[in-house]
């Protein structure tokens, strides 16, 4: 009798336990774990698995703990529509984000309508995701590449240079960065010399490189992310191109991510992105801290919007009272909260994340190595793109 009594009372921890997980919120990273994209999908899952101790520390939301499920893929649009369907369908996550560049996030959104879950990304920048290929499942995080092409009519002019260069990764977002900034420039009075894409696996850029080194402008402009900005960065240095230029702009290249890579050899050039440390701010100062003793390291930009992702779908489950997926969509279009970055608010006509842009700079920190400082901070009134009129919710 007593037997059966302890397997009756075991039989029920179990069937208890099976409830309580599913029960549970589960919120989903889609992550890339392959190819030059690789280097950052750790920043990715230690952003959200802190956003995920963080929120069930505080109690989850409507009596319920959060469950975080991760799902890899190569970094092809394929593999990454096979990676978000099998999080939905299988695993049965309502609300993901991620490590996507943008030719992956444009491919995931194509397929959102058909999933009962929302994408809310972190790290895609192209201005098509929010804008002829926004959609009602789709929310953006991150900046777009408007937001840096904003930032970098800002610097154009502090700078003074008229005439530029582009080398850029031969990848959705950039091409927009291109035509962006060629479009800026012409505003403004000044042109883009010459502009070079380069494929973003490419092992050796000897040839762009050559290519910038014949007559180069005043000014340089690079979009050449992750571990192909490593590169980039280290060939260089025999050529000293960088010195050729008196500005030297890049986005995704020069950040506390790849810095220590580069040692010195990218000292003195300027980036825009999303997030940086010491930004200022109750809020953020005690994220940093948090952050710092889980993980023994600052938190990057990466970390930040990962962590922000799920802490806008948070507060819109509270706002919501529910967690269904209709629900908590019509509650995060138009939400304003306060975050590490200050006080932000989705845009409803497109789903994008209104906020501040952070302006660093790399510095030399010592024989052979860098460092990331923050110049500045671009208010979002400054720096936000309007609705674009191609966008149709």
């Amino acid at each position: 009798m007593i037997k059966k009594l302890l397997a009756a009372a075991a039989a029920a921890v179990v069937l208890q336990g099976g409830a309580l997980a599913q029960n549970a919120i589960k919120l989903g990273v889609v992550n890339i774990d392959t190819g030059p994209f690789a280097v950052s999908g750790a920043f990715v899952n230690d952003g959200a698995a802190f956003a995920v101790e963080q929120l069930n520390a505080q109690g989850g939301a409507l009596g319920r703990k959060y469950e975080l499920v991760t799902q890899n893929h190569a970094g092809t649009p394929a593999s990454a529509i096979a990676a978000a369907t099998r999080l939905v369908e299988q695993q049965g996550v309502s609300f993901f984000t991620g490590l996507n560049p943008s030719g992956t996030s444009l491919a995931i959104a194509s397929k959102m309508p058909g999933l009962n879950a929302l994408f809310i990304d972190a790290t895609a920048a192209s201005d098509d995701l929010t804008g002829k290929n926004c959609g009602a499942n789709y929310f953006r995080v991150g900046i777009t590449d408007g937001m840096m092409v904003n930032s970098f009519r800002e610097q154009t002019k502090a700078s003074g240079i008229k005439n530029w260069d582009l080398l850029m990764a031969d990848i959705a977002v950039g091409h927009d960065t291109a035509k962006r900034f060629t479009a800026a420039m012409q505003e403004s009075g000044g042109k883009v010399n010459k502009t070079l894409f380069a494929p973003i696996t490419a092992s050796d850029l000897g040839s762009y490189i050559a290519q910038l080194l014949d007559k180069p402008a005043d000014g340089l402009l690079m979009y050449y992310p992750s571990s192909g900005g490593i590169a980039l960065v280290k060939q260089q240095q025999a050529f000293k191109l960088f010195e050729k230029y008196k500005t030297v702009l890049s986005a995704s290249m020069v950040n506390e991510i790849l810095i220590g890579a580069h040692g010195d050899a990218s000292v003195g050039l300027w980036s825009a992105q999303s997030y940086f440390w010491t930004m200022p701010g109750e809020r953020n100062a005690a994220f940093v801290k948090a952050f710092e003793a889980r993980y023994k390291r600052k938190p990057t930009y990466i970390d930040a919007d990962a962590y922000m992702s799920f802490e806008l779908v948070h507060q819109a489950i509270l706002k919501a009272k529910s967690a269904d997926v209709p629900a908590v969509r019509a509650a995060l279009s138009g939400l304003k909260a306060s975050t590490v970055v200050g006080d932000v608010e989705m845009r409803a006509a497109d789903h994008q994340l209104l906020r501040p842009l952070v302006v660093v700079q790399a510095a030399k920190a010592g024989e052979g190595k860098g460092e990331i400082v923050m110049k500045s901070i671009e208010p979002t009134a400054q720096i936000a793109p309007p609705v674009s009129p191609e966008c149709k919710m």
